[in-house]
């Protein structure tokens, strides 16, 4: 499963990546698009450091930051999809799928560690 959300984070990375390219420029798009391009390849990055994690607690902390980003990252698609920038349906979606994944690991991680 590590593997398959390795390459899942990589590739929403790479599609919001492509989802900017595509949006014509402005200054108030401009800081739209590298506040969100910033978080969504931070979910990637912070994700493949949870995975090396030492301990339990080191991957729990570092998944936190991962449901951090990715949670900044709906809010910026939200900006871009109220403001008709783009459609960003497909974002918003994968982005909420990866949220509820990484919400459910978080659960099971801080139950596994009370359990101790």
């Amino acid at each position: 499963m590590k593997n398959n959300l390795k390459e899942r984070t990589k590739a929403f990375s790479l599609s919001i990546i492509d989802l900017v390219e595509k949006i014509d420029y402005s200054l108030s798009k401009k800081v739209v698009m590298n506040q969100l391009v910033r978080a969504a390849t931070s979910v990637g990055a912070n994700y493949r450091a949870a995975c090396r994690a030492r301990s339990d607690k080191e991957f729990i902390a570092k998944l936190n930051i991962v449901l951090e980003e990715v949670d900044e990252c709906c809010f910026w698609l939200e900006i871009i999809q109220t403001k008709n920038w783009q459609n960003v349906d497909a974002y918003l979606k994968e982005a909420d799928e990866l949220t509820s994944i990484f919400v459910s690991s978080l659960k099971t991680m801080n139950q596994k560690s009370s359990n101790f």
